[in-house]
C-alpha cells in the first residue's frame, strides 16, 4: 500500500524560472491549486531572457499582470532595434532593424506589443503575481525523485535550508527544469536537431562613461563586429549597467577559467572601441546555444516545458516565448481535465499542438542567428538555412493543423509564410476592439477560463441559445456572447472609425458562429446556421474534449 503523502496537491510543478512561474501564474487564474519547488534561492539575478513577444504580453495581459511588467520594464521601453557595427567608436555600422513595429501595424493583429522586460524583473512580477492567485511556491526546495502510476505522481522533495525531506503527491507533475531537465532524463525522453550551435560568456559590469560613448543609438542589442574583439553588448538601465556576451569556443579547447577579469575588460574596450574605458566586472556565467526538441512532450502523468522541451538560438527571443506559450497551451488542459469538464485524451494534443511548433520555431530561431551573423555562431552546414523573413508570422501566425481542433486544415504549414488570422481553425482568434459592459474589450480578453462561442446577435440560428443549454445541461465551461448584444462594436476600433465586422474577420457569416478555446486559438467554426445547432454544438464540444 502506498505510504500517505505529507502534501497533496492537483499539480506539482518542478522549476521556478519564466516558464515554471508563467505555469504557475496561469494555474493561479483557473483556480487551480499546485505546488512549485524550486532549487535556488530566489528568482534569477542576471538580466537576461528580456525579449517578450506580443503573443506572450497578450497572455500576460489576460493574466492580469500587463501593466506591473511594463512598469518593471520601463527603463529599457525606449529602446528598439539591433545595431551590428564594427565598434562603437564613431558613427559606422548599420540598423539590422531600427524598430520592432516601425508603421504601427501591429495594432491591426494585438492589443498590446512587444516589451523589453529583462529576466531579473520580469520573474518577480510572476512571481508576486502567482502568489497573489494562492500558489505555493517553493525557492530553495528541490525535488529529488518522483515516481508515478496510473493515479498520480509522488515526489520526494527536499527543503535545502533545513535538509528535511517530504513527499507530495500530484494528479501531474509540469517538469520546467532546464535544459539539462533531471525529469526528462529520468523519463528516458531523447531529442532531435542539430544540437549545440555556439557558447558564449555573459558578463554584466557597470561603466559611467560607456553611456557617452553609446550616445542617443537605444539599441535593444548591439553586435560588435570587430576582427580582434566580437561580442554582444546590451543595455540593462541605459546608463551604467551592461551586458556583454563574449564568444567562447570550448570547441576548440578554450576553457572557461580562461575569461578572467583582466582578459574580459581588455576584451570589451577593444570590442566597443574605446580603450580607456572604466569597466566594473560584476557577474559571469556561461551558456550555450543548441537547437533540440524532446522526443515527446509526457510521459503518463508528466509533461516537459519551456528548456525541458526545446531549446533555440536566443536571436530573436523565441526560447522563452515558446516556453511561456506551452505553459499556457497545457494548463487550461489540466484545467479542464481537472475540472471534470474534459477528458484525460485531450493532454495528449498537448504534444500533439506544441511540438511541431517548437520544431518550427528553433529552426527560424537559428536561420535568424545566421541572418544577424550572431557573434560566435560558425553554422555548420544546412544549420540556420531555413526558410527565413519576418517574424511575426512565426510569433502570432503559428496554428495548429491537429489537435483539439475541428476543420483545420490538415498539410497546412505550422508556420505559413504569410501573416493570416482570420479564424482559420488551429489559428489564434482574431483581435477586434469591442465594448462588454461599457468598458473597452478586445475579443481576445474574452479567452481564458472557458470554451466561448461567438454569434451574430440580428442571426436566427440559435447558436446563442444552443450554447447556454449546452453548458447548463452537460457542465462545460463555456460562455457564449453575441455581437450586437453582450457585446457591441467599439465606434474607434475601425478604420475611419467604421466599424469591423466581426463575422468577416472570423472567416463566417451573421448565421454562423465561432467556437475559441480558453487559450484564444479558434476550435471550430460554422459557416452558416445548422439545424439542430444544439445537437451540432454538443458534438463539436465533445469531440474537442475528447469526452464523446
Amino acid at each position: 500500500m502506498r505510504q500517505e503523502a505529507d502534501h497533496r496537491v492537483p499539480v506539482l510543478i518542478v522549476g521556478g524560472s519564466l516558464v515554471g512561474l508563467s505555469t504557475s501564474l496561469f494555474l493561479g487564474r483557473h483556480g487551480v491549486p499546485h505546488m512549485l519547488v524550486e532549487r535556488h534561492s530566489g528568482t534569477s539575478i542576471h538580466p537576461r531572457g528580456r525579449g517578450n513577444n506580443v503573443r506572450t504580453m497578450e497572455l500576460f495581459r489576460v493574466a492580469g499582470v500587463e501593466p506591473d511588467i511594463k512598469t518593471a520594464a520601463s527603463l529599457l521601453a525606449d529602446n528598439h532595434g539591433i545595431l551590428q557595427t564594427p565598434t562603437l567608436a564613431g558613427e559606422a555600422g548599420e540598423w539590422l532593424f531600427k524598430h520592432i513595429d516601425p508603421d504601427g501595424g501591429l495594432a491591426r493583429f494585438s492589443p498590446t506589443s512587444w516589451c523589453l522586460c529583462s529576466q531579473n524583473d520580469l520573474e518577480p512580477e510572476l512571481l508576486r503575481g502567482a502568489r497573489k492567485l494562492g500558489g505555493d511556491l517553493r525557492y530553495s526546495h528541490e525535488m529529488e525523485s518522483f515516481e508515478q502510476d496510473g493515479e498520480g505522481v509522488t515526489a520526494v522533495v527536499r527543503d535545502r535550508g533545513t535538509d528535511e525531506r517530504y513527499t507530495v503527491r500530484a494528479d501531474y507533475l509540469v517538469a520546467a527544469d532546464g535544459p539539462r531537465s533531471p525529469v526528462r532524463r529520468r523519463l528516458g525522453i531523447g531529442h532531435s536537431g542539430p544540437g549545440d550551435l555556439f557558447a558564449n560568456v555573459s558578463v554584466t559590469f557597470r561603466s559611467k562613461l560607456l553611456a557617452e560613448v553609446v550616445g542617443e543609438r537605444r539599441f535593444i542589442c548591439c553586435y560588435l563586429t570587430g576582427p580582434d574583439a566580437d561580442g554582444a553588448l546590451l543595455p540593462v538601465d541605459n546608463k551604467e549597467h551592461w551586458v556583454f556576451h563574449a564568444p567562447w569556443h570550448p570547441e576548440r579547447g578554450e576553457r572557461l577559467e580562461e575569461f578572467t577579469e583582466d582578459r574580459i575588460q581588455r576584451h570589451i574596450r577593444r570590442a566597443i572601441g574605446a580603450p580607456d574605458l572604466d569597466v566594473e566586472i560584476t557577474g559571469k556565467a556561461s551558456w550555450r546555444a543548441a537547437e533540440r526538441v524532446a522526443d515527446r512532450y509526457s510521459a503518463g502523468r508528466v509533461f516537459l516545458a519551456g528548456d525541458s522541451a526545446h531549446e533555440m538560438s536566443p536571436t530573436g527571443a523565441f526560447g522563452s516565448n515558446t516556453g511561456i506559450q506551452d505553459a499556457h497551451n497545457l494548463v487550461w488542459k489540466l484545467a479542464a481535465v481537472l475540472g471534470g469538464w474534459a477528458g484525460p485524451g485531450l493532454l495528449e494534443t498537448y504534444d500533439t499542438e506544441r511540438r511541431p511548433v517548437a520544431t518550427a520555431t528553433s529552426a527560424r530561431a537559428s536561420a535568424r542567428s545566421v541572418e544577424h551573423s550572431h557573434p560566435g555562431f560558425a553554422p555548420a552546414p544546412g544549420i540556420g538555412g531555413g526558410r527565413r523573413g519576418g517574424i511575426l508570422n512565426v510569433v502570432l501566425g503559428y496554428r495548429y493543423p491537429h489537435g483539439a481542433v475541428l476543420g483545420a486544415e490538415p498539410d497546412q504549414e505550422v508556420v505559413p509564410e504569410a501573416m493570416r488570422l482570420t479564424g482559420e481553425p488551429g489559428s489564434r482568434a482574431p483581435h477586434l476592439w469591442l465594448r462588454r459592459g461599457g468598458a473597452r474589450i478586445s475579443t481576445l480578453d474574452l479567452y481564458e477560463r472557458s470554451l466561448v462561442l461567438l454569434s451574430d446577435a440580428r442571426s436566427t440560428a440559435g447558436w446563442h441559445t444552443a450554447a447556454l443549454r449546452l453548458a447548463e445541461s452537460d457542465g462545460v465551461r463555456l460562455d457564449s456572447y453575441r455581437v450586437g448584444a453582450e457585446l457591441t462594436y467599439d465606434p474607434h476600433s475601425g478604420a475611419d472609425g467604421a466599424a469591423p465586422d466581426w463575422a468577416r474577420a472570423h472567416g463566417t457569416t451573421a448565421d454562423g458562429a465561432v467556437l475559441v478555446r480558453p487559450d484564444g486559438f479558434v476550435a471550430w467554426r460554422a459557416a452558416a446556421a445548422a439545424p439542430d445547432p444544439e445537437a451540432t454544438l454538443r458534438q463539436v464540444v465533445r469531440t474537442l474534449l475528447r469526452t464523446a
